[in-house]
């Protein structure tokens, strides 16, 4: 079972109904570019839990042996597993924003420039990974089955979830002890007494014993120090892997090109910096506030507001059919369907870009897509050839080629401002 499946829906309810209010109350706290983006990441980061649930299951079912006993499923235990789950998130999460490799597999969740329920599903595609392979591996040597460890891992994060809105302000007495969006809000903060601060998922104790404590005060400035200034999943996700990719290529020293990786942020191999730039970087404030930000927009096809909506709705079933295990498909079927849904979300940065190579692409893409479900889904013995839903299908995907044959043009354009 993927818990995912179950957890997405909540996250999407939630996500819906900020959107809603916010675009009936004209508050400026979504804009659209930045929410496909974020919706088109989240997409693309649930194709990769399905292969982090087997690597999970797989090696921690072998680690699970060595176990001196196997705690049981309690309301207690369920209890104590999540505050140690939320422990060692917090040291995770802390490594996430001082060391290198893990920053790179953090950074995608803090690139963008907004706040709001649709920046909690901008998850990197590599952090969950991270996660399981270096940290949570302890809770099965105490004694958690692989299942209740990843299955709390599902919970913690839903729980951080709310916390990524401007909506909800302070919350008195609570903030005493539980992370709020407030808190949260700090910790996606680029201002400089902001950065690196609240690290916490669920209990803000953490951050108050180890000294990374910050409180709400002047405005939030969201994002991080080197924008990826593009709407490409793909860069946004491997932006700051390829730094570290060029440096280590770069670097006159081996023993540099390897500890560069598990260095601290801002750490570069001898003989890359001259030192007049590394005398500026003395001297330089980290971070920035709102009234020095400048945040990325870019000119999009015309009539891509609505089609995209349309096809993010589409999207979402797609990886509904992808991801639910109780589907009768092999892993071939899902890998598949997959590669068809990193596709769709690369054409959309493409259109949310206006790029040349948009259109062809999401041609091309829409007729993968359509041709995969409908093999799989009759490979899988859900639908036939002849059947209703091969027609919608068919009827879908036509629609979609003709509306972006005849209404995405390059000189067609439109400026993109905040919708809500």
């Amino acid at each position: 079972m993927n818990v995912y499946a179950f957890i997405t829906p909540t996250v999407l309810v939630l996500l819906f109904l900020e959107l809603v209010y916010c675009v009936k109350t004209k508050n400026g706290k979504y804009s659209f570019q930045d929410t496909i983006t974020n919706l088109g990441t989240g997409i693309g980061n649930q194709c990769v839990n399905l292969a982090v649930a087997f690597f999970v299951y797989k090696w921690y079912g072998w680690l699970f042996q060595f176990a001196p006993w196997e705690i049981p499923a309690t309301w207690y235990s369920l209890f104590i597993l999540l505050v140690l789950q939320d422990f060692i998130f917090y040291w995770f999460h802390r490594a996430g924003h001082t060391i290198n490799v893990f920053w790179a597999a953090h950074m995608p969740h803090h690139s963008s420039e907004e706040m709001n329920l649709s920046v909690g599903v901008r998850a990197s595609f590599t952090q969950r990974l991270f996660q399981f392979l270096f940290f949570d591996w302890v809770l099965v040597l105490i004694g958690y089955s692989p299942e209740m460890v990843y299955t709390m891992a599902a919970v913690h994060l839903l729980i951080g979830y709310w916390h990524h809105t401007q909506l909800i302000k302070r919350l008195g007495w609570f903030e005493k002890y539980f992370v709020t969006p407030s808190h949260h809000r700090v910790h996606h903060g680029v201002n400089p007494q902001y950065i690196d601060k609240n690290y916490s998922e669920f209990l803000i104790i953490w951050d108050k014993i180890f000294g990374t404590f910050e409180e709400e005060q002047e405005e939030v400035c969201y994002g991080i120090t080197h924008p990826p200034r593009t709407w490409d999943p793909i860069f946004i996700n491997f932006q700051y892997w390829k730094q570290l990719w060029q440096d280590a290529v770069a670097a006159p020293y081996w023993w540099d090109k390897i500890r560069l990786w598990f260095m601290p942020l801002g750490w570069r191999p001898r003989g890359l910096e001259d030192e007049e730039t590394l005398k500026q970087k003395a001297y330089q404030t980290i971070g920035y506030t709102k009234d020095e930000q400048e945040k990325y927009y870019s000119q999009q096809f015309e009539n891509a507001k609505p089609y995209l909506t349309v096809q993010v709705v589409l999207g979402l079933i797609f990886l509904f059919f992808t991801i639910d295990q109780s589907m009768p498909l092999s892993p071939i079927d899902r890998l598949v369907m997959s590669a068809g849904i990193f596709l769709m979300i690369i054409s959309w940065g493409g259109i949310l870009q206006a790029k040349k190579w948009a259109v062809p692409m999401e041609v091309s893409r829409l007729l993968f897509m359509g041709l995969a479900m409908t093999i799989v889904l009759n490979n899988a013995g859900m639908v036939h050839w002849t059947g209703w839903s091969t027609i919608v299908i068919s009827l879908i995907v036509g629609l979609s080629i003709l509306f972006v044959s005849f209404k995405f043009h390059t000189e067609r354009l439109e400026e993109c401002i905040p919708i809500a």
